[in-house]
């Protein structure tokens, strides 16, 4: 196996990419066969295996007392990270416990206020969680 892996997403991208290469050639390829050409690449059995040794180091890219940046309810933070978990069933996805360097006002109203120090979320393969704010943007991003 390698040394660098890539992350799931990156993983996803090269089955696409190699996928794609081969149907310009003119041989027709399902996306799970392309999945599979890509973990043997990566040196692993097949795509269950690679995908769970991917989402695995995906949640050993966040160290505890590692500092990370990002956003949280659009609001921006640094944060040293207390917990980092791999998401049982959800491939890529990692849970994060943060404390927070400065609490964020998560509250857009300027009648009040409400602080937060420490912030727990789930966020995906590519760094942000799926729930979002009535304007859309994601609840949680972490910052590559």
């Amino acid at each position: 196996m390698t040394e660098n892996l890539p992350t799931i997403a990156q993983a996803k991208a090269m089955a696409r990419e190699w996928r794609a290469a081969r149907q310009q050639a003119g041989e027709s390829l399902r996306h799970g066969a392309a999945l599979e050409h890509v973990a043997r690449q990566l040196g692993f059995r097949d795509w269950n295996l690679c995908a769970a040794m991917l989402s695995q180091a995906e949640a050993q890219r966040y160290q505890p007392g590692q500092v990370v940046r990002g956003r949280y309810l659009s609001q921006p933070f640094s944060a040293r990270v207390l917990r980092a978990t791999a998401v049982e069933g959800r491939v890529g996805w990692v849970r994060l416990e943060l404390d927070l360097e400065v609490p964020v006002d998560v509250v857009t109203s300027q009648r009040f206020s409400s602080f937060r120090r420490r912030v727990n979320g789930v966020i995906g393969p590519e760094g942000f969680s799926r729930e979002q704010t009535s304007d859309g943007q994601p609840h949680l991003v972490i910052d590559p």
